[in-house]
């Protein structure tokens, strides 16, 4: 399993990588829908050019996880992580309601005919952006980055924002009697779906900040590895917080209620050590003692 550090250095990589592609195409896009008059073509590309921002968003926030526990933050500095893709669903919200105003614009003005040339710009960017996407949401998910796996839906959306912009203006070039304000209404839905994912990112990054628990697959699997641990006789309770590429967990032990202070303070240590060594996504683990209760059954292991 990748180690912390390690994720840390794929997502940058992907990150800045990211910044490169979407700041190309930002003005290949908008370069392109200026010059041939087309309003979905240009809002693809204020789209991408939101884009860039994310992505630099998304490595600053990688770069702050990726400082070491100190006084001031004991379990590290992992939520500026989750706390990036925040921002990037915010940014993504922005974006969407500036495009649809943009197009909104232009429907207001007077009907105009975009040049079919600005076809091209779309069409290249569905290719880079899903290269984007399949590649972030993939490394994104392998070291549990909400930063990544937001910048893969924000590339997701793309796609969708391309496609749609590249259908809209053909319309309206093939057709520009029936279809001559297909352009600009292509423009407003780049917009509706920018705000719609820029919203599922923003609840899932929420999600996160608000300490929700894991899933109860995760949750279990900590439950198993804590049992393992000779002298251990069951879990009471089990909490777990995400902290940036990693969770903490709470958890209280069942233990003989004849046991020492100093034993049972031992056989908390190797819990937390048995759980950090085999369970890759703990960062650490606070053991709490408990009495085991009366006619419980104690582990049949023993030191």
């Amino acid at each position: 399993m990748p180690t912390p550090e390690s994720r840390t250095d794929a997502g940058r990589r992907w990150a800045i990588l990211s910044v490169a592609g979407s700041g190309a195409l930002a003005i290949l896009n908008t370069s392109a829908g200026l010059i041939s008059g087309s309003t979905s073509v240009t809002a693809a590309g204020l789209e991408f050019a939101g884009d860039v921002l994310a992505s630099l968003i998304v490595f600053l926030g990688m770069l702050m996880a990726s400082r070491p526990a100190d006084d001031d933050h004991p379990y590290g500095h992992g939520r500026f992580e989750i706390l990036s893709g925040l921002l990037v669903g915010l940014i993504l919200v922005i974006a969407g309601l500036a495009i649809c105003a943009h197009s909104i614009g232009k429907l207001a003005g007077p009907p105009t005919l975009p040049l079919a040339g600005a076809l091209w710009a779309p069409l290249i960017a569905m290719f880079v952006k899903a290269f984007l996407a399949v590649s972030k949401f993939r490394v994104g998910r392998r070291i549990s980055s909400a930063a990544l796996v937001a910048d893969a839906w924000n590339d997701a959306v793309d796609i969708v924002s391309a496609f749609t912009a590249m259908a809209a203006l053909t319309l309206t070039v093939l057709d520009p009697v029936r279809f001559l304000r297909a352009d600009p209404i292509g423009g407003f839905a780049v917009g509706i779906i920018v705000i719609l994912t820029g919203l599922r990112v923003v609840r899932d990054a929420s999600l996160e900040l608000t300490d929700t628990m894991p899933p109860p697959g995760m949750l279990a699997e900590i439950r198993r590895k804590a049992v393992e641990v000779p002298r251990v006789d069951g879990v009471e309770k089990c909490f777990a917080r995400k902290t940036g590429f990693q969770y903490h967990v709470d958890m209280h032990i069942e233990v003989d209620p004849d046991m020492t202070v100093a034993e049972s303070h031992l056989l908390g240590h190797r819990v937390q050590d048995h759980i950090i060594r085999k369970v890759p996504f703990v960062a650490g683990v606070l053991v709490h003692i408990e009495p085991r209760p009366a006619g419980r059954i104690e582990n049949a292991e023993s030191d």
